[in-house]
């Protein structure tokens, strides 16, 4: 697998057009990071890492009725193109109604957070 990350997000996107109740995705500490992210953002509903060593990361989706909350994910920074970007850089996904993610030198965070400490970094997708 040459992006496990855009794995990820089209495991979760393709769940959520299926109205799956749970995901489960290959751990990665950069994979749960992110998920952590979504649970924190109330993307998701439950994040919870299981197994010894093949681990997993299970996501439980969260829906409203029979509508994802997670509209749309969008990979951006990628094997084949990075996308780095300044503090000052950085988008606001939907008018700030949507979440970038960034991995920065002080561990991977949204666009707020990143922001606020005055932090750049990749750009690796965006939440909405």
């Amino acid at each position: 697998m040459t992006d496990p990350i855009s794995d990820m997000l089209t495991r979760i996107r393709n769940a959520g057009r299926a109205l799956r109740p749970t995901v489960a995705v290959p751990h990665s500490r950069l994979k749960e990071n992110i998920a952590a992210i979504l649970k924190k953002e109330g993307y998701v509903a439950d994040v919870a890492v299981e197994g010894k060593v093949p681990k997993t990361i299970n996501i439980k989706l969260k829906y409203q009725g029979k509508k994802n909350v997670i509209e749309g994910l969008r990979r951006i920074s990628r094997p084949g193109l990075r996308h780095y970007v300044g503090a000052t850089k950085i988008p606001r996904v939907l008018g700030g109604l949507g979440v970038a993610v960034v991995s920065t030198p002080e561990g991977v965070m949204t666009d707020v957070q990143a922001r606020k400490k005055n932090l750049g970094g990749e750009l690796l997708c965006y939440i909405w």
